[in-house]
């Protein structure tokens, strides 16, 4: 392909950043739109028209997934020698490079997961923790260290942040447990995953010449999905750059779903500013979506008024007209999840194959429901987020026997050889009827014989080329496509597409989940649903049942994210909710979920109540109702299992914790005499 054979593959837009080569580029791409063809593109031609070396250049995207397409399309256009990384993988590199001339010795290990740093730090502070007061401590822990904030000025940062109580304890305390933490880690010898970044930048801050290596080695700098980049990240990226300008930055401010970890879009939509006269291109032609799904999508940003930002991208379809986008609703969980895997058997039924269909919902607590009906129906699936592909014993096995059969002399064709390896450890043609385990094993064996047909179709690969891929995506953990249908949260499924996709439970409490609390967390709920609906290419079915269970109180509402939108306008969400409206949806939810602990959620309310009353404030000052249902939930039976809950800090538990306690046990509590006490 010629340079113009090239450019000719790219519309206007495309063409726009493809053909943009030197100084800073800002590229607001919208979903669906070509943003990875167009920098790929822009990479080959500067490769070509000699403007690039392809050695210096580092294109740097968020997922190992990504980061391995980028990769495969770059070689596909014939650019070799580009690096395409994850932030943490290109910092590891050049980490594990410098550190023996730069600190001495080796790299300290990396800690896989923070949990058992985090407990044992919780412990020494006599904290305790159960599993999920862990879990939150340990999202606390990442967002401070990836927004650069230390133990010494986490509370006066994170009280500007916004950050609630995590776990039940307020800012002093998760600051101590910041220095702690750090401490446990050294005691053990070991780093984290946000400690490559941050030993890395100390390192470029205090050596010059280390600087000046990275710089000389890389000159030109690509970052996908930019509206993802946090203060970390971004520090790591200037001190890349330097005084240099030569960066172009691709994101959409729409698909910012998570701010919960420090990722922020103000990068992004700060960049003509930073880099004064850089061009801004828009990407808006949407090739991905039928323009009844595209839309939609339009349709629930437009509805963000006064909270959408600026730098939004509104979508043109390009694809022709299609089907419409179904809506339903059901009676409950299980008549959904039913009516869900009826639907999937029918599409199948029209050739739609089941590795491009897709099931997505908010929480991982859905999924269960849903595992049922597929297995009932017989349709194979798999959980998005459970253990990693190549991790797998039956995957680890076959690549040993695939690793041999490089060196076995055969005239077959590299397609038949893998069905005879793997027939040796239990593939077969036809799918096996057996569900569970025995399923997951011969769809993770299926998918490489997959793989093997269509490394042979596009590139004629052989055995060897087989298994260098295999290596190459073991290495970036960019699994092979299973065919099953895929089982995933909203936010598992950024950076994915299916031809069908089924988004179900979006109802109040879910869609934007009740935890959502402030405009700020309700407006990204929204763009998560604008994720959800871009995923799909042509089928897609909104879906969400009035009740939990069978014969439960039919107490749901669609949600308002869809007002106006949905076929009936009216009939499920009856237009924006208030705050007390929202609130109340949120209780309704509470007491048909848990209806074991409704009648302790009211004897905490009325307490609560009186408190307010005698106290002349607010009820929700007292206790807010999430706190409150945490309460009923876990009944705790000291102040020490109170503590752990969200939304009981110090002084909360100090003040009303003996008070708490009394109420759970069942006890009347006389409010004036505690409180004069």
């Amino acid at each position: 392909m010629s340079t113009e054979e090239l450019l000719a593959a790219l519309d206007d837009d495309q063409r726009a950043v493809a053909e943009h080569l030197t100084g800073p580029l800002c590229v607001l791409a919208g979903a669906g739109t070509g943003k990875t063809r167009a920098i790929t593109y822009r990479i080959a031609n500067g490769v070509r028209s000699g403007t690039y070396n392809p050695q210096t250049v580092l294109a740097v995207t968020f997922t190992a997934r990504a980061a391995g397409e980028m990769r495969s399309r770059l070689r596909d256009l014939g650019v070799a020698g580009v690096q395409a990384r994850t932030f943490h993988a290109a910092a590891l590199r050049q980490l594990s490079y410098f550190w023996p001339t730069a600190i001495g010795g080796s790299l300290p290990r990396i800690a896989e997961h923070k949990a058992g740093l985090v407990a044992e730090a919780s412990g020494r502070l006599g904290l305790g923790a159960d599993r999920v007061a862990i879990r939150d401590l340990s999202g606390e822990v990442e967002w401070a260290k990836v927004s650069l904030v230390t133990p010494d000025d986490y509370a006066a940062k994170a009280l500007r942040a916004g950050r609630e109580d995590v776990a039940g304890h307020d800012h002093a305390t998760i600051a101590r447990l910041l220095s702690v933490y750090e401490d446990v880690k050294n005691e053990r010898g070991v780093i984290d995953f946000e400690d490559v970044l941050l030993l890395l930048v100390g390192i470029l801050l205090e050596r010059d010449d280390v600087a000046a290596q990275v710089r000389a080695q890389y000159r030109h700098f690509v970052v996908d999905e930019y509206q993802d980049v946090s203060p970390l990240q971004q520090r790591l990226l200037d001190l890349w750059l330097g005084s240099r300008r030569e960066i172009c930055v691709v994101g959409d401010v729409s698909q910012t779903i998570y701010s919960f970890t420090g990722a922020t879009p103000n990068f992004l939509t700060g960049f003509p500013r930073r880099y004064e006269g850089a061009p801004v291109v828009r990407l808006v032609r949407d090739y991905r979506s039928t323009p009844q799904v595209v839309d939609l999508a339009n349709k629930v940003l437009a509805r963000a008024g006064r909270h959408r930002n600026a730098a939004a991208v509104e979508l043109v379809a390009q694809r022709p007209s299609s089907i419409p986008v179904r809506f339903e609703t059901y009676d409950d969980d299980l008549a959904e999840a039913r009516g869900v895997a009826e639907r999937i058997t029918a599409l199948e039924k029209e050739a739609v194959p089941l590795s491009e269909i897709a099931v997505l919902y908010r929480t991982n607590g859905q999924s269960e429901a849903l595992e049922q009906a597929l297995a009932d129906a017989g349709i194979g699936y798999l959980v998005r987020g459970g253990e990693r592909f190549f991790s797998r014993r039956e995957v680890r096995e076959a690549i040993v026997l695939l690793r041999g059969g490089v060196r076995s002399t055969t005239d077959q064709p590299m397609p038949e050889a893998v069905r005879d390896i793997l027939a040796s450890v239990g593939w077969v043609k036809q799918p096996p009827a057996a569900r569970g385990a025995v399923r997951e094993r011969w769809e993770s064996l299926n998918s490489l014989v997959t793989l093997a047909d269509d490394l042979h179709a596009t590139r004629n690969a052989d055995m060897a080329g087989l298994v260098a891929e295999l290596d190459e995506r073991m290495a970036a953990q960019h699994a092979p496509t299973v065919a099953g249908v895929t089982l995933a949260s909203l936010h598992a499924a950024k950076g994915l597409e299916w031809d069908a996709v089924f988004l179900v439970g979006v109802s109040e409490g879910l869609l934007p989940i009740s935890l959502a609390d402030g405009d700020d967390a309700v407006a990204e709920e929204r763009r998560l649903l604008y994720v959800g609906v871009t995923r799909a290419r042509e089928h897609l079915h909104l879906s969400y049942a009035r009740a939990r269970t069978v014969g439960g109180r039919a107490s749901r509402k669609r949600s308002r994210f869809l007002d106006g939108i949905w076929p009936d306008d009216g009939a499920g969400g009856g237009g924006k909710l208030s705050r007390r409206a929202a609130a109340r949806a949120r209780t309704d939810s509470f007491f048909e979920e848990n209806p074991a602990d409704a009648e302790l959620f009211e004897r905490l309310r009325t307490w609560r109540g009186e408190v307010a009353r005698t106290i002349s404030k607010p009820a929700y000052t007292v206790l807010h109702d999430t706190t409150l249902q945490a309460i009923a939930t876990a009944k705790p039976k000291d102040l020490r299992q109170l503590a752990v809950l969200r939304g009981i800090g110090a002084t909360k538990l100090e003040a009303y914790g003996g008070q708490v306690l009394a109420v759970v046990r069942g006890e009347d509590v006389d409010v004036e005499a505690w409180l004069s006490r």
